[in-house]
């Protein structure tokens, strides 16, 4: 989750495109958190072997 965090952080981008204003990446954080809950089960037995894994935010 922190790296969907850190993702959506506001930064200085040179054409002034802001994530909190992109609607495209809000809603693609909004699948991500909705595929995260849906699978959350499955996450949760990945995690027994490997500690600490998120899925990736792309």
């Amino acid at each position: 989750m922190y790296l969907a965090y850190s993702a959506l952080r506001p930064c200085a981008e040179p054409n002034g495109n802001h994530p909190e204003t992109n609607p495209e990446l809000l809603l693609r954080y909004q699948a991500y958190l909705n595929a995260c809950n849906k699978y959350s089960t499955h996450i949760a037995e990945i995690q027994k072997y490997f500690p600490g894994w998120q899925p990736k935010f792309r």
